[in-house]
């Protein structure tokens, strides 16, 4: 039975004057996510034509994990803020075909 991997990716663009409070929260988010026990990776990455555009690169074990993530105090805290500092999107994935 293949894995039941959780992949998201949420686009983040900055408020006008806000690119550094944003990058500021996402580097915070690190280590808070990368120690949950499901989570496999979460990256942020950035925009080269945009800069005030970030991409977090998340993947899960699966969607319990994912479940227990959006429980955590520090992703309360974060949804807390990223309005006031970003338009926000995001996609959930599920696994189709992946390589080795």
């Amino acid at each position: 039975m293949p894995q039941s991997f959780v992949k998201i990716t949420a686009s983040l663009t900055a408020h006008p004057g806000k690119a550094d409070e944003l990058r500021e929260l996402l580097i915070g988010m690190i280590p808070h996510c990368r120690a949950e026990p499901g989570n496999l990776r979460w990256d942020i990455w950035r925009d080269t034509s945009m800069p005030t555009r970030y991409v977090l690169d998340e993947l899960y074990r699966d969607a319990e994990a994912v479940e227990a993530h959006r429980q955590t105090q520090h992703f309360q805290a974060y949804l807390a803020r990223v309005p006031a500092l970003a338009d926000r999107s995001a996609l959930v994935l599920e696994a189709v075909a992946l390589g080795e």
